[in-house]
């Protein structure tokens, strides 16, 4: 936790270290407090004892708060990529705890539908995860792997994806990632959005004519849906928090103070 001022929680997408929005905390702390963590098994935590749910992960944020002394605050809640049905869900479960919702280049599922075998898909990746670990592969091919997804991208930041237990979290994150969008897909049908709170959706192409492009149309789709502000950064790459944090920065200060 770090900054003064109204509370902002901010949460990375698939595998990421919560160090991903440290471009953005410089922006923010001056006016607000940022609180930021990582999921069981990446950046710093400890490994994961459990498979995400989507209720889980929206109750995590939660507990965060309660456990850095901010549990009767409400809060704006951001989420990159799979973390955006991370806070929305937070928001539609929470409406009292939610004074606004920024997704940043959130992941979408329009059409999500229950998967079957889930343990079976979780174990998978347990092993699988384990195997490339035992041959090296992560410290081999993670740093390299970070420095080249999207910089800029200092050493130590990415140092933090050589290790076998935050491969194997990633893994079994996105084992589980239609879990999660079902979840949310059922959430949907019976929770509303707080009202009063605002939404914006953030959306990044790197498409030379970005109005063709179709992740754009799902990002304003989603937006709709949301009753969201919308805008796409373009030029930009999937980690919008690195590429265009100025821009990423003043979509929470505002939506914050709205």
């Amino acid at each position: 936790m770090t900054g003064t001022g109204p509370v902002c929680v901010l949460s990375a997408g698939l595998g990421l270290a919560w160090r991903e929005w440290d471009p953005v905390v410089a922006l923010l702390a001056p006016s607000r407090t940022v609180v930021r963590f990582d999921r069981p098994g990446l950046g710093f935590s400890g490994p994961a004892r459990e498979a995400p749910t989507l209720a889980g992960e929206a109750e995590r944020i939660g507990l965060v708060l309660d456990a850095v002394g901010l549990g009767g605050a409400a809060v704006t809640v951001v989420g990159h990529s799979l973390a955006g049905f991370h806070v929305e869900a937070f928001a539609r479960l929470c409406p009292r705890r939610t004074a606004g919702v920024v997704l940043v280049d959130s992941s979408v599922a329009e059409s999500a539908r229950a998967v079957p075998a889930r343990a079976a898909r979780v174990a998978a990746a347990r092993v699988g995860g384990a195997v490339l670990g035992a041959a090296g592969v992560p410290l081999a091919v993670g740093p390299p792997a970070r420095w080249l997804a999207g910089r800029p991208a200092p050493r130590e930041l990415c140092s933090l994806y050589g290790a076998s237990r935050v491969w194997r979290a990633g893994l079994v994150e996105y084992a589980t990632y239609g879990d999660v969008a079902h979840g949310l897909a059922v959430l949907r049908r019976g929770t509303r959005m707080p009202a009063g709170a605002p939404v914006s959706v953030l959306a990044a192409s790197t498409a030379r004519t970005p109005a063709s492009d179709p992740w754009l149309t799902r990002q304003r789709a989603l937006a709709t849906a949301l009753g969201a502000t919308y805008r796409a950064l373009t030029p930009a790459g999937h980690l919008l928090m690195r590429a265009r944090p100025e821009e990423v920065a003043g979509a929470i200060l505002a939506t914050s103070e709205a």
